[in-house]
Formats: structure tokens, sequence, C-alpha cells
């Protein structure tokens, strides 16, 4: 799927987004079609490309927790109040990210993706700005439908 880095719709629905949001960072994680593990493949506003390395297993990391529970997550200042490990949030540390929110994306009913953002601050995301994450996930979806899948 290194087809995603050059759909220039994924990269206008993410672009468009953090200026919204006023957010630092905007991935998209995807599970492997052959096996659990999940991999990081779109990044706006990244440090460094750290991300495309960064690949976890179903149900670690925030990536990992989205696909399995099916249920969009948030962190307002990492690290506290995680659970588990500094390190099984490969995401939070390669960007420097305290704040994120995240939500899944849905193929055939089934969570497959994950759209990510982030800000390198302490910061609770409204519900204004979840409802727009969650607008840009149900897009992202759509394109990737007729793209890619």
């Amino acid at each position: 799927m290194d087809e995603i880095k050059e759909l220039q719709a994924v990269i206008d629905v993410c672009e468009q987004l953090m200026v919204e949001i006023g957010c630092d960072f905007v991935a998209l994680a995807l599970q492997n079609k052959a096996g659990p593990d999940v991999r990081w493949h779109y990044a706006s506003g990244n440090l460094n490309d750290k991300y495309k390395r960064i690949t976890v297993r179903f149900g670690k990391g925030i990536a990992g927790k989205i696909i399995s529970s099916g249920s969009p997550m948030m962190l307002v200042d990492f690290p506290k109040g995680i659970v588990g490990k500094v390190t099984d949030h490969p995401i939070m540390l390669a960007e420097k990210l305290v704040s994120t929110f995240a939500v899944p994306l849905f193929f055939n009913a089934v969570a497959k993706g994950v759209l990510l953002v982030g800000k390198r601050v302490s910061y609770n995301f409204t519900e204004n700005e979840q409802n727009r994450v969650k607008e840009a996930a149900l897009v992202l979806t759509e394109v990737l439908e007729e793209q890619i899948l």
C-alpha cells in the first residue's frame, strides 16, 4: 500500500484536517493485508520519517488498540495516564506527541485503519474537533476503498 502517500485525495484530507483543527501532526495507519500487524502509511507534519518504520501488533500501540477495539481514543498528556509502557506507543515517541485523538477506519464493517491527529503540547480535543476527525475518517475510507482496496 505504498500508493497511499501518492494519493492526492489522502494528502488533501489530511492537510485540511491539520489546518481546521490546528494540530501539529496527522497520520494514517492500516492493518497489513496479510497478518495482524499495523503500519503507518502516511503522515503530515512529521518531524522525521520514523513513522514509516513503525509496525505494531494488533492490540498494541495506539493504532493496534484502536483497530482491535473499533473505538476512538484520546491521550491528553502523554505519558501520564497510559496503560502499559511508554515504549508501547512508538508514534508518540517518534513524533514527540503529547496529545492525540485517533479514530478507526472501517472497511466492510471491520476496523482496519486509524486516523490520528496529534499535538506536541498537552491538549484536550473538543467535541467539534473530534467530530471533524471522524468526518475525515469517513472521507478517507471512501477514498481508499475506491483507489486501493
